[in-house]
């Protein structure tokens, strides 16, 4: 069972994700650059992940 976001991806990318979408509901201001920085990642992987995150746990946030 389980959700299986993690096979195939660094941590790093699924960590920045998770952060970039806990500050988006704590409406904390950070921009998917500013977190892909200090996780010495690209925006894109950010981008990529917060998508798949959001859609394996059916989640939305609102901007």
């Amino acid at each position: 069972g389980g959700l299986r976001l993690t096979i195939g991806r660094a941590p790093e990318g699924i960590t920045a994700a998770s952060l970039y979408i806990a500050c988006r509901l704590n409406l904390e201001d950070r921009t998917q650059g500013e977190i892909a920085k200090a996780a010495q990642i690209t925006e894109v992987t950010i981008r990529n992940r917060y998508k798949e995150l959001l859609k394996k746990i059916d989640f939305e946030v609102n901007l």
